[in-house]
């Protein structure tokens, strides 16, 4: 029996090269549903998902995503559309969680709902990017985005490129990355 989520894990890449195409509605409210079932602490579910998808308006948020010193994310311009993660506030409950064991758990549950969009997105047969650099004060001012709010993440969809492909996944082999019962090795 083939373990169908294992292969949609291993076969999502960031994208970082869009054709020049629109996402279907009916692709992207799948996405955005994926993302909304997310679990969170406490069921806070600290996120406001703000699609961009006015060609205009995307290229203006582009833009802010990266500069002389930073060009690496100069793809972002070709995407049709881009998710900004607006970081909400949480239940008392998870406020207090985080306080008193010192986590964010408010940047762990939209990290959560985030991979469920690139992995809807990846079954949708569209690409994604998580983006954590970009210039938050101009975006939260084109998006609308109050002042206090945070952008914990912008994510960038579209389709890929027939045949785009990145290297085959460079990761840590299993026994690197995986301890049972003691972190330390014996020996």
């Amino acid at each position: 029996m083939q373990n169908t989520f294992l292969s949609l894990v291993r076969s999502r890449q960031s994208v970082r090269k869009y054709e020049n195409r629109p996402v279907e509605a009916e692709k992207l409210q799948r996405c955005l549903e994926a993302a909304r079932l997310a679990p969170s602490a406490s069921n806070s579910q600290p996120w406001t998902f703000v699609v961009v998808n006015e060609p205009e308006l995307v290229k203006q948020v582009a833009r802010e995503t990266y500069g002389p010193l930073a060009t690496f994310n100069t793809f972002v311009p070709q995407a049709p559309v881009i998710i900004a993660i607006v970081i909400e506030k949480m239940k008392t409950i998870a406020q207090v969680g985080a306080y008193l064991k010192k986590r964010e758990f408010a940047l762990i549950d939209i990290g959560i709902a985030a991979e469920h969009f690139c992995l809807q997105a990846a079954e949708e047969g569209l690409g994604t990017c998580m983006l954590g650099w970009f210039n938050e004060k101009p975006i939260k001012k084109l998006l609308g985005i109050p002042d206090k709010k945070r952008i914990g993440l912008l994510i960038t969809l579209g389709y890929p490129p027939e045949g785009y492909t990145v290297s085959e996944k460079n990761r840590k082999g299993f026994d690197e990355m995986v301890r049972f019962n003691l972190y330390r090795k014996p020996g």
